[in-house]
């Protein structure tokens, strides 16, 4: 390539990086003299880039917005994180309801990079495994996302229809606080003027979005991640579960995140260091009871199960079958 065409591609790169590059910057990173930088524009122009003029003090030169522009210019590193992030991406359940999207964009970029680099990146991909199998999780619709995100930003209120876990659809008015994904699923948490309370709903649930004239302000308090969190831990569940275990709160949260069980401190513990160990009591809500008895046993501190009785059996069942387990080894 030569060393002309080399400082083409170069500028193009500099202008795709986005924003608007003034002639002494664009002039110092190639090595030229402003003359030849127009001319390199020139150049780009012919080819139908559409690179704009920016006059004024800060002026220079900038890509017209919302252009796609080929080919794409990516260097090592950037290939391998933007694939990557497609890939974990999908995994993780961090799409749109457009289930091809992510698999189209995968294969553009494929296709456009050289091919020592492709076939670079393909090794890592095909050699790429993960310790969960992919699961069948349900993922928004894009405009819904797109549209709920906008009034996050600018703290509009809107209107929502909503299908609840027992198939009830529902039209809602929603004041948004933030977009929240969570264990591969998103979520938006804020508050119902009508009823003037917090709620969290699934977006993937949410069958259409429209944003309302107005405006709200945020409260003060706990941010949205934290709100969704919270909501999830005091939710409503067929077993509610009261415990007392001694310890700290880190070392409960090990096992026992936010997002399953609420820790609260005794009154007694007010203004003392939280990393000293005490009687804590926590509240979980749970569908199912057969996973607690393990996670208790995986805390290795002492604990005492308050209510339901049926857990309490659990947890002796469980401590016989160790036992017995011992015993055979």
């Amino acid at each position: 390539m030569s060393r002309p065409t080399g400082r083409v591609l170069t500028l193009l790169e500099l202008l795709q990086s986005g924003g608007t590059r003034t002639m002494a910057e664009l002039a110092e990173r190639l090595g030229v003299d402003a003359r030849t930088v127009r001319r390199y524009v020139h150049q780009l122009t012919d080819l139908d880039v559409p690179v704009e003029a920016v006059r004024g003090r800060y002026g220079g030169y900038r890509l017209a917005p919302g252009h796609r522009l080929p080919p794409l210019m990516l260097g090592d590193d950037e290939a391998i994180a933007v694939l990557l992030g497609l890939v974990a991406g999908r995994r993780a359940g961090l799409m749109t309801a457009t289930a091809t999207a992510s698999e189209t964009a995968t294969a553009k970029i494929r296709r456009v990079l050289p091919e020592r680099l492709a076939r670079r990146v393909d090794s890592v991909l095909e050699s790429l495994a993960f310790t969960e199998p992919p699961g069948e999780l349900a993922t928004p619709d894009g405009e819904v996302l797109l549209t709920i995100a906008d009034a996050v930003r600018h703290r509009r209120p809107v209107s929502i229809r909503y299908t609840d876990r027992d198939g009830r659809r529902s039209g809602r008015t929603l004041h948004p606080y933030g977009v929240v994904a969570h264990s591969g699923r998103w979520y938006v948490t804020g508050a119902d003027p009508e009823i003037a309370e917090d709620r969290t709903f699934r977006l993937d649930r949410i069958t259409d979005a429209r944003a309302l004239p107005g405006s709200f302000d945020a409260p003060d308090g706990p941010d949205p991640t934290q709100r969704v969190l919270t909501g999830f831990a005091t939710a409503a569940y067929r077993h509610e579960v009261t415990l007392r275990i001694h310890g700290t709160v880190e070392q409960i949260r090990a096992r026992l995140p936010a997002s399953v069980a609420r820790v609260e401190a005794p009154a007694s513990a007010a203004g003392t260091d939280p990393a000293t160990e005490d009687w804590l009591r926590v509240e979980v809500r749970a569908e199912r009871l057969d996973w607690l008895p393990p996670v208790l046993a995986s805390l290795d501190r002492p604990f005492v199960v308050e209510r339901p009785d049926e857990l309490r059996d659990l947890v002796i069942a469980f401590s016989d079958r160790l036992a017995e387990r011992a015993r055979r080894t």
